[in-house]
């Protein structure tokens, strides 16, 4: 085969991502649940012929998916599944539900599209279907294992009447998976005109070219920022939500050559609550190359053909490849601590170049019951926090670990659920001090204007969000129930059923991250503007960055350089990490 012309594979490139975003839009402007619809908690992917990723946000799952079917699949056939345990882990939890479609061109299999997305409930004994004490899977809510939703063109109506009869929230399920199979058809319809356009071969070609170029790519990041001697980095999950923890996430990573090799070993035991992330080859695969690429190269293109230049070591029955059945709802702590691990890891060969600790998971607020016309309501809402302090600058403020997610408005909270936002803000402070200021974290007021039952997920309630090369750690977390009393209660990072009245105020505050760098070394006008827009206090500004600011607001140059020079002495020798309390939380 001839080599092609590199107009001809970026035009394919950009039109592969093009339909990418396709997909989202459809989805998006289909899908009823809030958690997709407003929040994008969804993942899109298209591959070549042989279920190589080529376009998406996440690893390729279509040859283990495709091998539960003996008789094969043919033009015309849906897959649907929702079980971790069938797919390596590609989804997380059963609340994610994926859809296969294979893409046929004149009768010749050319590639899959493929899309999950977390839909709101999947029965089992919580609303949202993520019970903090659950011990198995079993005990989270239905799971379905690889089936064609349609054969052949044909839908299975078995299959939609138990999705159906399954789920506290019917309309909203039945509305998100055919919005999800919508979304799967818009690509399946692109890819043919782009095989039309420049037929079957040539569009097989430019993808395995573009394959080609990330693992080109990707060969000269390891080589730049993977040290040749093993280094090791843990990090802590809280607890489990049953008493137990914390639990300690422990990698050792190194390269030989233009080969990265990634352990780990010394990671604790499968957790009995369901904090556990199964986490396959391919998929961790895929968060190290999306981890290397946002941080070191964001041009290159994301896709599979890298895999075979890093090689994995997981042990089994660890908090990493748990043994079914294993809990999994509350994975995402351990899976967003994953990135905080890396980052530390690689943060040992080449400090200056690697971001400090985030807030180190995806808090949920559940809020569920009957509102006062009798209807059922169903609320579940990602939280954000601080992301963190990085070495081209400043963490942001109260976002997503997930570029693409985003918030839900207030205005469709307060249309939808019977509740009021009082505030939704970052949290003066949070942030770690440093070079380059870790993000702050959100803090967001519900007033409760129905009896309900509330839920609460979170992490770093104990371990601080670690800051790098001299930078601060951030703050914890915290809730508290603002009983219409006047009591205030303190509530659990994990916790269900948490019974709230008309009236009632529940405050959630995430976490905070790390600051990057010498704080004494951040310029006075940047403390000074932090300041000035609440992000953080005149004392802080003073005590960690020693900045001193007039009755006006302005800065005092003399006093800031005479009050640097007292606390660069008095200090001493700043340390590469600083994990604020992490010491006490471990005993």
């Amino acid at each position: 085969m001839t080599t092609m012309d590199s107009i001809t594979v970026d035009i394919v490139e950009n039109a592969l991502k093009n339909i990418k975003e396709e997909m989202d839009v459809t989805l998006f402007r289909s899908a009823m649940s809030p958690v997709i619809r407003e929040q994008h908690d969804c993942f899109p992917m298209i591959t070549d012929a042989s279920g190589k990723m080529v376009v998406g946000n996440f690893g390729s799952h279509v040859p283990e998916v495709v091998a539960h079917f003996p008789e094969g699949v043919q033009e015309g056939d849906v897959i649907f599944l929702s079980d971790p345990y069938s797919c390596g882990g590609s989804i997380s939890h059963i609340n994610d539900w994926m859809i296969i479609i294979p893409i046929f061109y004149k009768s010749e299999l050319v590639g899959y599209s493929s899309m999950f997305g977390h839909v709101m409930d999947v029965g089992g004994p919580v609303p949202a279907s993520l019970p903090v004490t659950a011990i198995s899977i079993f005990g989270e809510g239905v799971r379905f294992p690889p089936v064609k939703l349609y054969e052949q063109g044909q839908l299975n109506q078995s299959i939609i009447k138990i999705v159906k009869a399954n789920t506290r929230t019917p309309v909203e399920n039945y509305s998100d998976l055919m919005a999800i199979v919508a979304a799967c058809r818009t690509a399946e319809k692109r890819v043919k005109e782009l095989c039309e356009r420049f037929g079957p071969e040539i569009y097989q070609q430019a993808l395995g070219e573009l394959l080609d170029r990330t693992d080109k790519m990707m060969r000269e990041l390891i080589k730049g920022f993977l040290p040749t001697t093993p280094v090791s980095f843990e990090d802590y999950v809280d607890d489990d939500g049953l008493g137990n923890g914390p639990f300690k996430m422990k990698l050792t990573i190194w390269r030989d050559g233009e080969q990265a090799y990634f352990d780990w070993t010394g990671t604790d035991p499968q957790a009995q609550g369901p904090i556990s992330y199964y986490l396959s080859d391919s998929m961790f695969k895929m968060f190290i190359g999306s981890f290397l690429i946002s941080v070191f190269d964001p041009a290159i293109m994301f896709n599979d053909g890298f895999y075979n230049l890093l090689h994995i070591t997981t042990p089994e029955g660890s908090l990493l490849r748990p043994n079914f059945p294993a809990a999994l709802g509350c994975r995402t702590h351990v899976l967003s601590r994953l990135f905080d691990v890396l980052s530390g890891a690689l943060s040992l060969n080449t400090p200056e170049n690697s971001p400090a600790a985030g807030y180190g998971t995806s808090p949920y607020f559940i809020y569920s019951g009957k509102d006062e016309d009798g209807r059922d309501y169903h609320l579940m809402e990602v939280m954000y926090g601080g992301l963190p302090g990085r070495p081209i600058g400043d963490g942001l403020d109260g976002h997503s670990w997930w570029p693409a997610f985003v918030n839900i408005p207030t205005e469709y909270l307060e249309t939808y659920y019977p509740l009021l936002v009082e505030y939704y803000r970052t949290g003066t402070d949070s942030g770690g001090a440093g070079k380059h200021r870790g993000g702050n974290c959100n803090e967001k007021q519900y007033t409760c204007l129905a009896d309900g039952v509330v839920s609460i997920h979170d992490d770093r309630a104990k371990m601080q969000p670690w800051g790098i090369n001299g930078g601060e750690p951030g703050t914890s977390s915290y809730k508290i129930l603002l009983k219409k009393d006047g009591s205030e209660v303190p509530i659990e990072s994990k916790v269900d059923n948490v019974q709230v009245a008309k009236g009632d105020r529940v405050l959630f505050v995430t976490a905070g991250s790390g600051g990057w760098g010498d704080p004494l070394e951040r310029e006075p006008e940047k403390v000074r503007t932090d300041v000035l827009r609440g992000l953080v206090s005149r004392d802080k500004a003073e005590d960690a960055y020693g900045v001193v600011l007039t009755a006006d607001g302005e800065v005092d140059a003399a006093a800031t350089e005479e009050k640097r020079q007292v606390m660069s002495v008095s200090r001493g020798e700043i340390d590469l990490f600083n994990f604020g309390n992490r010491e006490a939380a471990i005993r």
